[in-house]
């Protein structure tokens, strides 16, 4: 089998081995059993299983086998400046965990994958601020997911979508509605179980279904609001992915908050 797969996770195993946890095009998550002489001579070199790295890959894929072996593998597309670039790379370090934990059980999903693969892509060739990058990305892939913010629950009569100056489309609100993470929709009163935003919050919902790749830098985000947006979007990850943990570089994200001039 070939495909295209995007390297999320790899972990060491004994001296010369590793267990690398991609996510294909073809099959969905699909996780490697890989040795890596230690010579520069073989085929399978310890570069190309860095976080996100976009690989095209060859191996018999049997569906018994938990750990796959890779018959040939190559860099499908070098990325230009996501791995020199600091703030890039701590972004892409904290992608590759996050996509490790939400994808686990994800089977083939084309979408999915061009998704993300176009964003890697994205953000490897921006030359504008990408502080938000991660907020955009964390929002829209929920689509892909299933659980996007429904516009056409109960407040859907109190949303609007408006264009905006530049000709794009924006969310406005006609009064104080409720998000219900477990729903995801918005509500005109709080739902009787106790994972759900006030409309306080719930107006940062709007916000972030507003931005994209090409007008987040538009969005000048304090520090707080930026954390606090990345906090949030977690809340409602955790919501639906409840076997999700706390994620290590969320810290990592948090310093390029506090680095980051937009």
């Amino acid at each position: 089998m070939n495909t295209k797969a995007i390297v999320l996770h790899t972990l060491k195993y004994g001296d010369a081995s590793v267990i690398v946890d991609m996510l294909t095009q073809a099959k969905g998550r699909v996780s490697f059993f890989v040795n890596i002489p230690k010579t520069s001579k073989g085929r399978f070199k310890k570069q190309y299983f860095q976080p996100l790295t976009i690989l095209d890959v060859t191996y018999d894929h049997r569906e018994r086998t938990s750990l796959q072996r890779l018959r040939d593998v190559r860099i499908a597309t070098p990325f230009t400046s996501l791995p020199f670039d600091p703030i890039k790379l701590s972004i892409s370090l904290f992608l590759a965990e996050f996509l490790y934990n939400v994808t686990r059980d994800e089977q083939s999903n084309i979408p999915l994958y061009q998704y993300v693969e176009n964003s890697l892509l994205w953000l490897d060739g921006t030359q504008r601020s990408c502080a938000n990058f991660h907020l955009v990305f964390m929002m829209r892939l929920s689509r892909f997911i299933g659980f996007y913010p429904n516009l056409e629950g109960p407040g859907s009569r109190s949303l609007t979508l408006n264009p905006s100056a530049r000709g794009e489309g924006s969310l406005e609100s006609r009064g104080g509605l409720f998000f219900d993470l477990r729903e995801a929709s918005f509500v005109t009163a709080p739902p009787t179980h106790p994972d759900f935003l006030e409309p306080a919050e719930a107006e940062l919902i709007h916000t972030l279904m507003r931005m994209d790749y090409n007008t987040m830098h538009l969005f000048h985000l304090s520090r707080a609001e930026r954390n606090r947006f990345t906090d949030l979007l977690l809340q409602y990850y955790r919501v639906h992915i409840p076997q999700m943990p706390e994620l290590h570089s969320l810290s990592v994200v948090r310093e390029i908050s506090n680095a980051s001039v937009d």
